[in-house]
């Protein structure tokens, strides 16, 4: 049986409430954190519901039942997207700040552990649904807290100035995070470069077996420290090596010895469920 991870939802997320109310009252168990049961949403995902707003929830890790931290249980947070451009779309994205800035939570220039097989089979999960809910899928670039010491990801609604998030967009959202399945023949890197939305890794991610875990912008480049980068390095579990959106992203000093470059079709072709359509496992270096 896979692994269990645990969503946490927050009273004061429009989408997180959303998709808590869909999900109703599962089972209690036996763990409590600050009072509230962590409930057996299904056989792999445990739910926990929180007070307030996911990223003033610093160190959540910390307070969890010892039962899940020595198991490092990746936590994962259903959220609503906000964008200066009011984008609708669903998205993932790991955690953490890779500049000198920490503005939605976290600390500057730390990033949290990563889970790139999670995120990257919601990704293909939510990718999959976007003729039921009008919206694309697409990945996020590394970019705000909480702070945490367990592997996390945030899965969202961007529902731009509607009221609400679709219904749509909430049932699918629901039922992807309620049983995530990852391809076990999927190949981890970091990404580097491109922009915000990282289309490039989207893309590769949805046709090919890669998986991602930190996504490092073209704008967080400009401010990447050396210590910044080693750690996106090692918060990538099972990284095989780094993946540039462009061939001028991997001349920055602060990425040299990180990890071998790889090329994009290191990762076999694959079908959006998942069987694969060809094979390429080289080393490229290119």
């Amino acid at each position: 049986m896979e692994s269990t991870y645990l969503l946490v939802t927050y009273d004061d997320d429009p989408v997180a409430r959303a998709v808590g109310e869909r999900w109703g009252t599962p089972p209690a168990t036996d763990d409590h954190v600050d009072g509230s049961p962590v409930r057996q949403l299904s056989d792999v995902a445990l739910l926990l519901r929180r007070p307030g707003i996911h990223i003033h929830d610093e160190r959540l890790d910390a307070r969890l039942p010892s039962r899940l931290t020595r198991r490092r249980i990746s936590l994962v947070f259903p959220s609503i997207h906000r964008s200066e451009q009011n984008v609708e779309c669903l998205t993932v994205h790991p955690l953490g700040n890779p500049g000198p800035r920490a503005e939605v939570g976290g600390r500057p220039r730390t990033l949290v552990p990563t889970d790139p097989a999670r995120m990257t089979a919601t990704l293909r999960s939510l990718s999959e649904s976007s003729g039921r809910t009008g919206l694309p899928a697409t990945f996020e670039a590394t970019h705000h807290g909480p702070e945490l010491g367990l592997p996390a990801f945030f899965a969202e609604i961007g529902f731009g100035t509607r009221p609400a998030p679709p219904e749509e967009a909430v049932r699918v959202l629901a039922d992807a995070l309620a049983e995530i399945r990852v391809e076990p023949r999927d190949r981890v890197a970091l990404a580097v470069g491109g922009g915000h939305y990282a289309p490039h890794f989207t893309e590769l991610a949805l046709r090919r077996r890669w998986s991602f875990g930190h996504i490092l912008s073209r704008h967080a480049l400009a401010t990447l420290d050396a210590a910044t980068a080693a750690s996106a390095w090692a918060e990538t579990p099972a990284a095989e090596g780094i993946l540039y959106a462009r061939a001028d992203d991997a001349r920055l000093p602060v990425l040299e010895g990180l990890g071998p470059r790889r090329a994009d079709g290191d990762a076999e072709r694959r079908t959006a469920g998942g069987a694969p359509t060809g094979a390429s496992r080289r080393a490229s270096g290119t």
